[in-house]
């Protein structure tokens, strides 16, 4: 006689950049012993193969491919799936800024950290009076691409460079239009080259100004008794 199934609820939220809602369990143990085993190993590349693993188990809406969502999107999906799976909250360790070396242990509501988007933020630049850009948020495959595999020789300048044109969506004006899709790599890298210093600033403002998973914390210093907002971004910040 077969042992009986045990039955796992099912939880709902929305994908903060495009709106959608999506369905999904906690993990379970099997899942949890592959992301135990990622973190153990300290290498960002297994550590990401764990969560994209993980959440396309979890996530039960079909047509929701884990690897083309935004980082932002993936951090703040694995943080939810983690709630339901442990515990609604979770207790990081927070290091004072007024003397840069005490560290507070403070727990956080896992419900209360957010997706922030600042304000003028937008995806669609305008290069000069005829020519637009508009940009799609890269995706966590890109952002470790471009800023944990780039090699010894790679600088700042030419990792920036390849997450732009990985991110190009579609090049316009109000005759016609270019989509990357159809453009090879190196059409995008050389359309990139091509920006002045004034358009190129435009278009990385839309990388600085990208939606974060962050939350504000107040911390009290126990040896000067100072208190502090301490703004923690980004899924690492809730697994200190």
């Amino acid at each position: 006689m077969p042992l009986p199934k045990i039955n796992t609820p099912t939880y709902e939220l929305v994908i903060p950049s495009t709106g959608k809602k999506v369905k999904y369990r906690p993990f379970l143990v099997r899942e949890e012993k592959i992301l135990i085993m990622a973190l153990e190993s300290e290498d960002i590349k297994q550590i990401t193969a764990a969560i994209v693993e993980i959440l396309n188990e979890c996530v039960l809406t079909k047509n929701v491919k884990i690897e083309t969502l935004a980082t932002f999107d993936i951090e703040y999906l694995f943080l939810n799936v983690r709630a339901k799976s442990v515990g609604e909250s979770v207790e990081v360790s927070v290091t004072c800024p007024d003397d840069n070396k005490t560290s507070v242990p403070v727990v956080i509501d896992i419900d209360s950290i957010k997706v922030n988007k600042q304000r003028g933020h937008k995806n669609t630049i305008k290069l000069d009076d005829t020519l637009s850009l508009k940009l799609k948020y890269p995706s966590l495959e890109q952002f470790i691409e471009s800023n944990f595999e780039s090699g010894e020789n790679t600088s700042t300048v030419t990792s920036t460079l390849d997450m732009i044109s990985s991110s190009i969506d579609m090049i316009y004006n109000e005759e016609e239009s270019w989509s990357a899709s159809d453009s090879t790599k190196k059409e995008l890298e050389e359309f990139v080259e091509q920006l002045n210093t004034k358009q190129f600033k435009l278009v990385e403002n839309f990388f600085t100004t990208m939606p974060k998973l962050s939350h504000t914390v107040k911390v009290t210093n126990p040896q000067t008794n100072v208190e502090s907002d301490v703004v923690l971004e980004g899924l690492a910040a809730f697994f200190s």
